[in-house]
């Protein structure tokens, strides 16, 4: 038996289909997660690399089918010379990068221009450099020390190609991590707010183990003998801070008298 439909449900029909095939490519980017890539300069078993790690595990537990975050170490997506311009051109959404890296915009965090007069002061000609070229600059002769944490001096193996290492314990490596504002004001509220409780979990994680990593680093450097570790004694101490005080002066107006009397006292 045939059935035949009227010319209006035959319409009606159409439109129903038509509704149908217009929701679906919707429906399917409704249920995409959100990527975040989230690059870095330093290995995974560094304090950071953990960290990130930890915020990637985080992060998709809070938002399960909302985020999926990719983490990208030891510069596989970009170097810290590139990484704050691929942040606001919107090619990564997260980076960590040393708190030298923000000098063009404040001068109370660890400025690049400081560091320069710390080494100047003490005779040295400091060169600036992306951090993934250091271990091929130190092996070639191109520049004859670095300052890094015991994590990154291990994980990079600087180590092997430097023959002794000052333990001055002269300052911190800190690192900032930051987005693009714009990327994350359009985010939903509730990935927001999740994705702000990832990364609180993740620093406290990341903090938790960068004095136990750094010292077993230590350890692994010391026990490979091909890297003497030097420390101070009392008087190589005092000769450092005396140098260090014609620094101090210079950029008192612009790091704050506060903070120079507070980073004094703790080096004591």
């Amino acid at each position: 038996m045939a059935t035949s439909f009227k010319p209006a449900q035959r319409r009606l029909l159409s439109c129903v289909a038509l509704a149908a095939a217009l929701l679906l490519p919707g429906l399917a980017l409704a249920q995409s997660p959100i990527v975040i890539k989230f690059s870095h300069v330093v290995a995974d078993q560094t304090p950071k690399g953990q960290g990130a790690l930890k915020f990637k595990e985080l992060a998709e537990m809070k938002l399960p089918g909302k985020v999926k975050v990719q983490a990208f170490p030891s510069s596989l997506l970009f170097g810290d010379a590139k990484e704050l311009e691929a942040l606001l051109l919107g090619d990564v959404q997260l980076i960590a990068p040393s708190l030298s890296k923000f000098d063009r915009y404040t001068k109370k965090i660890q400025a690049s221009d400081v560091l320069e007069a710390q080494f100047r002061a003490l005779g040295a000609n400091p060169q600036k450099m992306a951090f993934a070229e250091v271990y091929q600059a130190l092996q070639t002769g191109v520049v004859d020390g670095q300052e890094n944490t015991w994590s990154n001096i291990c994980s990079q193996k600087f180590h092997e190609v430097q023959k002794t290492i000052a333990e001055t314990n002269h300052g911190a490596i800190d690192y900032m991590v930051v987005t693009n504002a714009k990327w994350w004001d359009g985010l939903p509220a509730d990935v927001r707010k999740g994705l702000s409780e990832a990364m609180a979990g993740a620093t406290a994680h990341a903090n938790k183990l960068a004095n136990d990593l750094n010292e077993a680093d230590r350890k692994k450097i010391a026990d490979t003998g091909k890297a003497r570790i030097q420390k101070l004694g009392k008087d190589d101490t005092a000769a450092w801070r005396k140098a260090m005080e014609p620094v101090w002066k210079q950029f008192e107006g612009d790091v704050g008298r506060g903070l120079i009397d507070a980073a004094s006292k703790s080096s004591k």
